[in-house]
């Protein structure tokens, strides 16, 4: 890099603003995640496909907190969508401070079955989304000295999951990813936590089969205490967040077993 790039790189920063991104943010995890930084007195930039929801949401930031809320409504699955978020953040004279990773779906079903553009979407917002906008907003919080991402993946990533065996799989690269992206950021001033729910009472029902799973009859943990637990860990550093006792209960159970006879007890969990 040119000294005239550096430079010109610097003077675009101190004339920016830094903001917590929050992707997801319309409902759930990530609705309430958004709560939980604007009552920390950050700004934010919302993200999610339903603009409706986040302006209601933005508006409701604004008049409760006093912050400043930029509505970007957007799906991410798109081949562009990360090139498009960052190019709108960078017109808002914006730049991210806080990345949080919450947007994405399940998938629920005999896998013979389950369809496979649905299983692609998924895996296209699970994964690859969350890398590329991670990927984009590191080498600028590198620069800076400073910065916190916030990756929400779940404890079904340290357990097979027949029945949602891709879904399971896309929550296990996120916390593999968030853990290795943790020790290798940290020296730069850079923290990265893996928020690990367990069954949370969210949309997520609504789609992909779940709600025809077992896991509706389970106990449900609150959005809202996910994203507490999930906003205190980040600004404390933790690499790990599993919120709840029976959260963290069914974490250290799964873990201790042999993998063959975890996936015995989670298809038996998925099915009710």
């Amino acid at each position: 890099m040119s000294a005239d790039t550096t430079t010109a790189t610097r003077t675009d920063e101190q004339t920016t603003r830094g903001a917590t991104l929050v992707t997801g943010a319309s409902s759930g995890i990530g609705y309430e995640l958004a709560k939980q930084f604007a009552a920390g007195g950050d700004d934010l930039v919302l993200v999610a496909r339903r603009e409706e929801r986040l302006e209601a949401l933005a508006s409701d930031l604004r008049g409760t907190h006093g912050v400043d809320a930029t509505v970007v409504p957007m799906d991410l699955t798109g081949a562009t969508a990360v090139d498009d978020l960052l190019a709108r953040v960078d017109e808002a004279g914006i730049h991210v401070d806080t990345l949080v990773n919450n947007a994405g779906f399940s998938v629920y079903g005999f896998y013979g079955e389950t369809d496979p553009g649905t299983e692609r979407s998924m895996l296209d917002l699970n994964v690859v989304a969350l890398t590329e906008l991670t990927k984009r907003v590191v080498p600028r919080m590198v620069e800076r000295g400073a910065g916190r991402i916030l990756n929400v993946s779940s404890t079904i990533a340290v357990y097979p999951s027949p029945g949602g065996a891709v879904y399971g799989a896309t929550k296990a690269y996120v916390l593999s990813y968030s853990l290795a992206l943790a020790e290798e950021l940290r020296p730069h001033g850079i923290t990265v936590t893996a928020l690990c729910p367990s069954v949370t009472d969210t949309e997520i029902f609504e789609h992909g089969g779940m709600g025809e799973s077992g896991l509706t009859s389970q106990p449900m943990a609150t959005a809202e205490a996910v994203a507490r637990a999930g906003y205190e860990a980040l600004r404390a550093g933790d690499a790990i967040e599993v919120p709840t006792p029976r959260a963290k209960l069914l974490w250290h159970l799964t873990r201790l077993l042999p993998k063959s006879r975890a996936a015995k007890l989670s298809a038996d969990f998925w099915e009710g």
